[in-house]
């Protein structure tokens, strides 16, 4: 799909979507516990529904939904009879979509199960490094079989929880898997001793959806995290079921802010000042680029100002580099970014693509080493510039065409479907001017 972005002046207000980091959590959660879920405020990306998908192929029932909850019934995982609803087959097959967060968490709960699980993926996820499943698995008591490093992978459990040390230089994600897995099957203390791990504020999240659904952590300096047995401390029944909101999305929401920034005065709803996820920190940018913004607990006000460059470490939080790279843009100066090396391994190499593709913009980054350097200023222009399927690439550039000097054309711009499906129909509600195919976008 081709989308056409105008320079454009916002106005209004908006809603931010649904965290897809706090809506899979919340998924994994509820496969987990035995009784019922109530999810309120669930997400509808691409990797939210792949989510879904897999906790209903490992057992799961989602027994009410809509837009504003959904009701998830889950029997014990470590029985392995509710898998797939039946009690002959025992091959299960999962898909995790293109979520990276989803294969990382799923596989070692998967593992709790007896039965041989084939987990596989699509699109990008199929090139991403798994060597890390090949070194821990087997530590566990988990027969592994893969695809040299790559997807899909065979694995046939049950884990076996134990002090295990792990590298978390490369992501976090498959630390939360470890710790929802061990959460649920420990009987006795147990400890994960992380070397270098990154991501930190999105361990924050995982402790506080693992802490709401009764489960014991010990977190010592993000070193050492000691899972203590639980004795099934919450139950519910049908009328009275666990409740869990998901969080509105920092990290989608960044674009929303970047863009009220650049191109009109917003008010973007529905994001929690006080959350732990990492991708809060883009208000750190955006006062120190000297937008005008006023925060409020659950509105944050924003537009633009006499923007000028910054210096702004992004290793914490990766995802913030499309929308950063948005701002930078317009920004006189030559701004800074660290934490390239986090970049490899997403749905594109994006420290390359963010050159490339703003490149045609006339826009000059330089990468050397950890670090990312963007001269900006006011001569960014319109050009045709391709999502490299990558949904972060596509909504950077859509900003960007917000306050171009001519129109964006952007190519596989549905890339966006992987965790903001809404987000051309909210840039138009706030005033943009957004067409798909030469016709305006609704």
């Amino acid at each position: 799909m081709k989308v056409t972005i105008q320079p454009s002046i916002l106005s209004g207000s908006i809603i931010s979507p649904s965290s897809k980091s706090s809506m899979q959590r919340a998924c994994a959660a509820a496969l987990l516990h035995d009784g019922q879920t109530k999810i309120i405020n669930p997400g509808t990306s691409n990797d939210d529904l792949a989510a879904l998908d897999v906790i209903e192929s490992l057992g799961a029932t989602i027994i009410e939904r809509s837009a504003e909850s959904i009701v998830i019934r889950s029997g014990d995982l470590l029985n392995n009879s509710s898998i797939d609803g039946s009690h002959q087959r025992d091959k299960v097959v999962i898909n995790c979509g293109e979520s990276g967060l989803g294969i990382r968490m799923f596989a070692p709960i998967a593992a709790l199960s007896s039965k041989q699980i084939t987990i596989n993926g699509s699109g990008s996820l199929l090139t991403r490094p798994m060597n890390f499943f090949d070194h821990i698995f087997p530590q566990l008591g988990i027969q592994i079989e893969s695809n040299n490093g790559k997807l899909p992978i065979k694995i046939q459990g049950p884990l076996q929880p134990k002090n295990i040390t792990i590298d978390g230089s490369l992501s976090s994600q498959f630390l939360t898997g470890l710790l929802m897995a061990f959460g649920k099957a420990a009987t006795k203390p147990v400890t994960i001793t992380v070397i270098d791990l990154k991501s930190k504020p999105y361990i924050d999240l995982t402790l506080n959806v693992m802490n709401h659904f009764g489960y014991k952590v010990d977190n010592e300096d993000y070193q050492h995290f000691t899972i203590t047995p639980i004795n099934n401390e919450i139950k519910t029944n049908n009328d009275n079921p666990i409740q869990y909101t998901v969080e509105g999305d920092w990290s989608g929401g960044a674009f929303l802010l970047v863009a009220g920034a650049l191109a009109g005065k917003i008010t973007v709803k529905g994001l929690d000042v006080f959350s732990t996820q990492a991708d809060k920190a883009i208000l750190q940018a955006l006062m120190q680029s000297g937008a005008i913004i006023s925060i409020k607990e659950h509105e944050i006000v924003i537009g633009p100002g006499n923007l000028r460059a910054f210096h702004f470490n992004a290793t914490d939080c990766p995802d913030l580099f499309p929308p950063l790279v948005a701002l930078a843009a317009f920004c006189e100066g030559t701004t800074v970014i660290e934490g390239v090396g986090r970049l490899a391994h997403k749905e594109s190499d994006r420290g390359l693509t963010l050159q490339e593709e703003f490149g045609k913009m006339g826009v000059e980054i330089k990468l050397q080493g950890d670090l990312m350097l963007i001269t900006g200023g006011n001569n960014v222009h319109g050009a045709t510039v391709h999502s490299h399927h990558d949904h972060r690439i596509a909504m950077a550039c859509a900003v960007a065409g917000l306050k171009a000097s001519g129109e964006m054309n952007i190519e596989e711009a549905d890339a966006i479907n992987k965790s903001y499906p809404n987000f051309y129909k909210h840039l138009r509600q706030l005033g943009a001017v957004v067409t798909t195919g030469g016709v305006e976008a609704e």
